[in-house]
């Protein structure tokens, strides 16, 4: 079985001039049918489609997939197999990272509690470690030593109690952001996660309108807020810039 460009970009969910790139860098090169110089697309070189595919998936650059698909001693079946052992363990953290989303999506509805280490149930150490050095990056080793220690320090009802607080300052600043960023409205909303964040450090002025940066800037936080609601990453930003210009 043969297939012609159109053929097996439909096939492979690809597009047709993709097929033609891969041609052009000598990655993926098929038959001709000598009748009118057609591209055609055998049994071979469907697989090595599917290697390339997969080996993309993995982060994988066309020179490298190129590199390691045309090593002499590339052998098709141990890599099928070792990207079944790959695609196995990114399907269970999937899983789990799914598992984690879902608990935490009706622990916000209300529908269930929540621990608040649940909330990063599936995400690995060493990511954790990476979250704090990051922090510790921003903020220093005193104020990440000290938001810890505060934090271990409550109990499991103060933990929740927090939590929920937490939400309700962020929910209420979607109430207010039709009335703009500067608004008594936004401010007093400010006021409010001003005093929220007071449950894990101390911040300066420079610490809050860093917060307000982060929550915008970092694409990991922007996410987060934007799903609350859209938009309310760049408000807070703007509503925090307002409010410490007034501590100022």
């Amino acid at each position: 079985m043969r297939y012609t460009v159109r053929q097996l970009a439909v096939i492979a969910g690809v597009s047709a001039r993709t097929l033609h790139y891969y041609d052009e860098i000598n990655l993926l090169k098929p038959e001709r049918n000598p009748a009118n110089g057609y591209r055609l697309y055998d049994r071979t070189a469907v697989l090595r489609l599917q290697q390339i595919l997969f080996l993309r998936e993995l982060g994988f650059s066309l020179e490298e997939i190129r590199e390691v698909l045309d090593q002499p001693d590339f052998n098709l079946l141990a890599v099928l197999e070792q990207h079944r052992l790959s695609l196995q363990a990114r399907g269970r953290k999937l899983a789990d990272l799914i598992a984690t989303v879902e608990r935490t999506i009706s622990f916000l509805k209300g529908a269930i509690e929540m621990d608040v280490h649940e909330l990063f149930d599936g995400f690995s150490e060493e990511k954790q470690k990476q979250y704090k050095e990051e922090a510790r990056r921003r903020y220093g080793d005193q104020k990440v030593d000290e938001s810890y220690q505060r934090w271990d320090s409550y109990s499991d009802d103060q933990k929740l109690e927090i939590i929920q607080e937490g939400k309700a300052v962020y929910q209420d600043m979607v109430e207010v952001m039709p009335y703009g960023p500067s608004s008594q409205q936004a401010q007093e909303g400010i006021a409010r996660w001003h005093q929220h964040i007071r449950h894990f450090y101390e911040p300066t002025v420079e610490i809050l309108a860093g917060l307000g940066d982060l929550y915008n800037d970092d694409p990991q936080f922007n996410a987060t807020f934007n799903r609350i609601h859209p938009g309310l990453a760049a408000f807070m930003r703007l509503a925090i810039q307002v409010y410490c210009q007034s501590l100022s």
